[in-house]
């Protein structure tokens, strides 16, 4: 094992150990359901206690662990326990992050657009060019786990449509906003017209997507996005097919 093997070992266990000591310290204040919330008003009674300042250099591996979860069990089979097992973290620390499976979940899903829409914006030269560029190669398996993301998702806000706009901003409002951009930069270019309402405009790759994916089933290749730019996109921008 080499010294840098060593160190990243070391700091592994020097997180596991902290969540273990997170959850010593307060086993007795939270017990793992569905969708269990932190008692707030219990907690007041008691005397405050001097604890960790929090440490968020682990939420990313939490949040995978928690789709990697959800994609395997679905919403109502997956608990918090299963995800501080498969993160290595103390189930006290999740509840302390995410008071419920559902907030969880929507912090989960926000993280993963946030990284498809972390990348520079392409700039081929034209709207379809940078539409395009856009799309990523997924493999069978990522197009699976994403359709049992996304049933995961239905099957929360079935339960809880209070939270319909929350996910909302979280699952389509980054594409969106991307599309914004893309269509702006076409107007300066002088491909498309500045009278198009492209706040509604940019929601219509995203949910097409999402139809496809929730209620038809269907995976989300190359093949479609192409074609969902050139017969949908593009002409709804005045822009005629190739």
């Amino acid at each position: 094992m080499t010294p840098l093997d060593l160190s990243a070992r070391s700091s592994q266990l020097t997180a596991e150990l902290a969540d273990q000591i997170d959850d010593a310290l307060a086993d007795d204040d939270f017990e793992d359901g569905p969708d269990e919330v932190v008692d707030d008003a219990a907690a007041s009674d008691t005397a405050p206690r001097m604890g960790r300042k929090r440490d968020h250099t682990r939420d990313a591996d939490i949040l995978a662990a928690a789709l990697d979860v959800l994609s395997e069990e679905g919403y109502d089979g997956m608990t918090v326990d299963m995800v501080a097992t498969r993160a290595r973290a103390g189930k006290a620390t999740l509840y302390r992050r995410w008071p419920s499976k559902a907030e969880l979940v929507i912090d989960a899903v926000a993280c993963l657009k946030k990284t498809d829409a972390s990348a520079p914006l392409p700039d081929t030269g034209t709207l379809r060019g940078d539409l395009i560029a856009l799309i990523k190669p997924h493999s069978i398996e990522d197009g699976e786990k994403k359709l049992q993301i996304m049933a995961g998702i239905a099957s929360m806000l079935s339960r809880s449509p209070e939270l319909a706009d929350v996910a909302r901003a979280a699952m389509v409002e980054p594409r969106a906003a991307i599309n914004r951009q893309l269509f702006r930069r076409a107007v300066e270019r002088g491909e498309i017209s500045a009278d198009h309402d492209f706040e509604l405009l940019s929601l219509l790759s995203p949910s097409v997507v999402t139809y496809r994916t929730l209620m038809l089933r269907k995976p989300v290749d190359r093949e479609f996005l192409i074609s969902l730019i050139d017969e949908v996109v593009l002409p709804a921008l005045g822009i005629p097919r190739a």
